[in-house]
């Protein structure tokens, strides 16, 4: 079918040049400050090797596992203080039930709030966030004290509980952080780019401030050639100049962040209370955090286990229809681009005669109508090339998709994601595109699915894609699922 892939689309300047001259604009001939001593990657210098993006998250990992352990001796020595007035015998199992339950739900509260590490905040968002997930708990409690039986007899002792952890988390964590900072898994490499006046006093900055969790460094033009430099940029002063050149940078650089104002510092006039209590606005690339990644595997394996047992039945059935029109094999396997460019081979029920191929391209030399379609969609409306009956009735309840559940399983895809195209298909999307794509799993559905389906053009696809690994986050996963079944029911744009 390669014969009828369009040919490929000339790609633009590449990263390196583009960044490379992003940093030129941005900063001025003979105002860059000295370079500074490069930060040593403790990971990198061990002599393990490893995949970069796992050397980056694994200092994360360790970081947030040590906070977290401070919170939960926080709560260990609320404890221990208030257990001299706490009643005794089987209300005191009570009572150490509940205190654990809500250490857990503050814990879990203080993740959600993005504390584990809670790097690029200043201090006083972190007390606001602790401080409210605190209330959440507290909360919760007087709700529960209100319903259950002698539950009031709890709700002084969980409120003193949670106020006492509240005071002691600032001192663990002081100790924690310093800890990780000995141990130089704190923090992440970051480049500046900015002025002449701005980086020295930046880098400075930084540096005294290590709480932050920036690692800073004078932007050089390995940092747009190397996969394993740092993986933020800060731009420092006016960034209007570099508006044009931020897609680029956010194709480089995991985030790219527009700095605000420090105390000592007027840096663009953005203020710390406008974006958050965080250092300044983060334009990401969609990446997934570590605990994001796991919540999503859990999800895929949580749904795409059961709904094999249930769908497997009815696969058979319709692979028994499959072989009674066209005997030979039921399934079709074919290689798609996957996460990080590595072949997928996806799964899927045959709902064409073995002979497609050449029955495409009889089409195309009879009807050359039906091959401006095709280039347009990589889809035909009037497909010579489906089975009767079962293969239409597969393909527009998209029945014939199920059996990648089996890819899930394995990893190879998410429930949620772009669909995984055929390499003559992703031949018309611009590289850049491309490359965007394989940061993320291809999906079983996706919002090109409920969106528009086989009615979507090459450029309508590569925009709905976009804007999903853009804007991707669980709570639009969770939509575009929900999505998925009554999209599925209208059959609108599948055939």
């Amino acid at each position: 079918m390669s014969s009828f892939a369009p040919s490929a689309i000339t790609s633009g300047p590449s990263k390196t040049s583009a960044t490379n001259d992003m940093a030129s604009r941005a900063i001025p001939a003979g105002s860059v400050p000295p370079i500074a001593a490069r930060t040593i990657d403790p990971l990198g210098q061990s002599g393990l090797n490893m995949p970069i993006a796992l050397r980056r998250r694994l200092p994360r990992v360790a970081t947030s596992s040590f906070l977290v352990a401070g919170d939960i001796a926080s709560y260990l020595v609320a404890y221990f203080v208030l257990l001299p007035v706490l009643p005794s015998g089987s209300e005191s199992t009570v009572v150490e039930r509940t205190f654990t339950l809500a250490a857990l739900a503050a814990i879990v509260l203080y993740a959600s709030a993005g504390l584990y590490p809670g790097y690029r905040l200043h201090d006083h968002e972190h007390l606001r966030r602790r401080t409210i997930a605190a209330v959440k708990v507290a909360v919760l409690v007087a709700f529960g004290a209100i319903i259950l039986p002698e539950g009031e007899r709890l709700l002084l002792a969980i409120i003193g509980f949670l106020s006492l952890g509240l005071v002691v988390q600032p001192f663990m964590h002081w100790f924690a952080r310093g800890l990780c900072w000995k141990l130089g898994i704190w923090g992440e490499r970051a480049v500046l780019i900015g002025g002449r006046n701005l980086i020295p006093t930046l880098m400075a900055h930084f540096k005294d401030h290590w709480q932050y969790g920036i690692r800073p460094e004078p932007f050089s033009p390995e940092d747009a050639s190397s996969d394993g430099g740092p993986s933020i940029a800060l731009i420092a002063g006016d960034a209007g100049s570099l508006v044009p050149d931020l897609a680029a940078m956010r194709g480089k650089f995991a985030e790219v962040i527009l700095l605000s104002d420090t105390p000592s510092l007027k840096v663009s006039g953005l203020r710390p209370a406008d974006v958050g209590g965080e250092i300044g606005i983060r334009l990401t690339t969609g990446g997934s955090s570590v605990n994001t990644d796991l919540v999503r595997r859990i999800l895929d394996l949580a749904i795409a286990v059961p709904a094999a047992i249930v769908v497997a039945p009815f696969i058979a059935i319709a692979a028994a229809a499959i072989y009674a029109i066209d005997p030979g094999p039921v399934f079709f396997r074919h290689a798609r681009e996957g996460l990080s460019g590595k072949p997928v081979h996806v799964l899927k029920l045959r709902t064409m005669y073995r002979d497609a191929e050449q029955r495409l391209e009889a089409l195309f030399r009879e009807n050359p109508a039906m091959r401006a379609e095709w280039l347009a969609h990589f889809k035909l409306k009037d497909d010579p090339r489906v089975l009767p009956v079962i293969g239409h009735l597969l393909r527009t309840s998209s029945f014939d998709e199920l059996p990648q559940l089996a890819n899930i399983i394995a990893g190879e895809m998410a429930i949620v994601g772009p669909r995984p195209f055929p390499e003559y298909h992703l031949l018309a999307m611009d590289g850049e595109f491309r490359n965007k794509r394989r940061s993320v799993t291809p999906g079983l559905t996706g919002l090109w699915q409920i969106s528009e389906r086989s009615n979507a053009d090459i450029e309508l696809q590569q925009q709905l894609d976009e804007f999903y690994i853009d804007n991707r986050s669980l709570w639009f996963d969770c939509q575009i699922l929900l999505s998925t079944i009554p999209a599925v029911f209208k059959r609108r744009g599948a055939y």
